[in-house]
């Protein structure tokens, strides 16, 4: 079967189009209006585009005669078998139904070409992992100021800085920055992997060395024996204590025993996040009231769609902000503000390595803006 597209201003001229081409037994199997030409939705032209097929077998073939030549009586056709039409017919249908779904999905997609500079930068955010609607809509906001600046006369840092500002404009009224100790417990939660252990650490070595706080540990990781050895490691260099918390009411128990810390950092199992179970048990070992932050350690070396389904996991507990752990492990963490956008939830800490109490560092929309910018080579 022969399928083929036609763009036309109206149907009538998409009709003859297809009868000079394809002939009167021609049969329309799609047909819908689009809008061709223009520039990101500017100056277009409506047309109507149909999606025409013939098939072969029905087009009449010529017998040529010589003079003569005696014209042979034509065998009576063999008869196909009905079974094997049926299948051929809908395998050509399944094929056409494949075809048309992907010129759909064409059409749909938006122009994305842009003038030389403002492709580089939209190569970039593509490479950085943004969410395609928030590349769009920086790209649609910079092709604005690219006609209204002489974008053409601009070098690639100052579109870079005009990206800077987008990005900073997106991210008005999201929360940044390290704990206040307005509450005297931080609890962080997150899958394993990501470095809760090492950046309990890092916050408590700030508090203690930096700010001057009494500070102490629970721990509610008893599926590691590593990690409580680990938490251990630290708290004997910060001289705090440990507790161990297997139930509720160890926890209670534990509370009541540090009563007279003023800081007290809960480091929690790190579980396959995947396993929604593992949320709900977090609820029946540890008090999440108002006492409590609770901070959400997502991994930057992990894709975003994973960074996705962790978050949604963790919804049955109110999450604070979020920690952004392993920069220094990948070119790409465009997902810095994909999470911000799309949780709304403000991040407080970034780590770019494992030295305690170093590579730690508050987190700000400069420092966010800066990580990932800052990996655009110029």
């Amino acid at each position: 079967m022969k399928v083929k597209k036609y763009v036309a201003k109206d149907m009538p001229e998409a009709m003859e189009k297809i009868r000079q081409e394809l002939g009167n037994d021609a049969v329309i199997l799609n047909s819908k209006r689009i809008e061709t030409g223009g520039f990101l939705g500017f100056f277009t032209k409506k047309n109507i585009e149909v999606i025409a097929a013939i098939d072969p077998d029905t087009q009449p073939k010529k017998k040529i005669v010589r003079q003569g030549q005696e014209v042979k009586k034509q065998n009576t056709p063999r008869r196909e078998n009905p079974v094997d039409n049926k299948e051929n017919l809908k395998t050509e249908i399944d094929e056409i139904k494949k075809m048309i779904a992907n010129m759909n999905r064409t059409q749909s997609s938006p122009s994305e070409e842009y003038p030389e500079g403002l492709s580089s930068i939209n190569d970039f955010l593509i490479d950085q992992e943004m969410k395609e609607d928030i590349r769009l809509q920086i790209m649609k906001n910079l092709l604005k100021r690219w006609y209204k600046e002489e974008g053409e006369t601009k070098e690639e840092k100052e579109l870079l800085s005009w990206t800077y500002e987008e990005l900073d404009s997106l991210l008005n009224g999201i929360s940044f920055g390290g704990v206040s100790y307005n509450k005297k417990f931080l609890n962080l939660v997150g899958p394993t992997g990501v470095g809760k252990t090492t950046t309990v650490a890092k916050i408590a070595a700030k508090a203690a060395i930096k700010d001057g706080k009494k500070i102490a540990f629970i721990t509610t990781d008893t599926y590691r024996i590593a990690a409580i050895e680990q938490l251990k490691t630290y708290a004997k260099i910060l001289n705090a204590p440990v507790e161990v918390a297997y139930s509720i009411d160890d926890f209670q128990k534990a509370k009541e025993r540090l009563k007279d810390y003023d800081f007290i950092l809960v480091d929690s199992a790190g579980r396959n996040f995947r396993n929604s179970l593992y949320v709900k048990q977090l609820n029946e070992v540890i008090d999440f009231n108002d006492e409590m932050e609770t901070h959400l350690v997502l991994s930057l070396a992990s894709k975003y769609r994973d960074m996705e389904k962790i978050i949604e996991q963790f919804n049955l507990i109110k999450i604070d902000k979020v920690i952004f752990t392993k920069a220094d492990e990948t070119d790409s963490v465009g997902a810095m503000v994909n999470v911000h956008l799309a949780s709304g939830i403000g991040s407080s800490y970034i780590t770019t390595g494992q030295n305690v109490p170093d590579d730690i560092s508050e987190s700000t929309k400069e420092m966010v803006l800066n990580e990932v910018l800052r990996r655009k080579k110029v």
